[in-house]
């Protein structure tokens, strides 16, 4: 939230604010050391520096609990990111394929910034989304709805502008978020290191993994110019 939002609350209000982002950049921090499964309450407390009884007040699921927020922290973070670069709701948006060159370029950045946190929210994710249990499960699906929700209006400017084909926006949507997801998650276990028990992927000749601006490129020219050529006389032959 920004300052002038903060500026409006109580001052309980705000201290009960800082406390729970104190909270959550411990739980991320011991989170990206230690791995979740590993990691325990009582360092996030200590890395935090409240007692473990005050990070229940605040977390009452606990490490769960804290997880959960951060996943909310990192959904909200590319809701926006994908209404700020497609233009908010979809008003006034910027050329389509340039805003989709944008996004990929911008999340591969994101992932940058919080790697090795990444690698466990991801894993995480997917473990979390096959469970049994079905209110968490449902609450990657909402997230991923929203995210769609995001997109959606743009996808359908785009399509009454004539600046793409005109299909199922939603598909549309579904299909851009899922490569660009897909991508940076191929990127994030190439990268997994041997420390970790997996074995570790060597792609020399896959600059894309590692620049924004190849990976941009490349699905940009992929989605929006796909794989045929002109030339058709091969076919004929």
């Amino acid at each position: 939230m920004s300052v002038s939002s903060d500026s409006s609350l109580s001052r309980r209000e705000r201290e009960r604010k800082r406390r729970r982002r104190a909270m959550r950049r411990a739980a991320q921090s011991v989170f990206a050391e230690k791995g979740y499964e590993q990691a325990t309450l009582d360092e996030i407390a200590e890395r935090a520096e409240f007692g473990k009884g005050t990070l229940y007040n605040y977390f009452e699921n606990g490490k769960e609990g804290l997880l959960f927020a951060i996943f909310d922290e990192v959904y909200d973070d590319l809701h926006e990111m994908i209404r700020s670069t497609f233009g908010k709701d979809g008003a006034h948006p910027p050329s389509f394929r340039d805003a989709f060159h944008a996004l990929v370029v911008r999340s591969f950045t994101y992932y940058e910034e919080r790697e090795e946190l990444f690698l466990i929210l991801i894993k995480e994710a997917h473990r979390l989304c096959f469970s049994s249990d079905v209110e968490k499960a449902a609450y990657f699906q909402e997230q991923q709805q929203r995210m769609l929700d995001a997109l959606v209006p743009a996808v359908e400017s785009a399509m009454s502008a004539g600046s793409i084909a005109s299909l199922p926006p939603r598909s549309v949507a579904h299909m851009l978020l899922e490569v660009v997801h897909d991508l940076v998650v191929h990127r994030c276990l190439t990268e997994r290191s041997e420390a970790d028990g997996t074995l570790r992927q060597h792609l020399p000749n896959a600059p894309l993994l590692h620049d924004p601006e190849a990976a941009a490129d490349f699905l940009t020219s992929l989605l929006f110019d796909g794989l045929g050529t002109d030339d058709r006389s091969a076919d004929v032959e």
